[in-house]
């Protein structure tokens, strides 16, 4: 960073503290979502009407 010109210190400085405001954005979320249970849901009933069953289901087939 002693190297560097003094327009790029100042964009490397928004730089980290861009990220510092991310990190701690991203740790505050995972935080809430650690604390979230969320309620299982039921998937009875969740294919009805996705198979039809033909009337002539039971019949013998035929061989010819």
């Amino acid at each position: 960073m002693e190297t560097l010109p003094e327009s790029m210190v100042n964009e490397l400085e928004d730089f980290i503290d861009f990220l510092k405001a991310k990190h701690s954005k991203h740790s505050s979320d995972l935080n809430q979502q650690a604390n979230l249970v969320e309620e299982p849901q039921s998937l009875y009933g969740a294919a009805k009407g996705l198979l039809i069953i033909p009337e002539d289901f039971n019949e013998p087939l035929d061989f010819n």
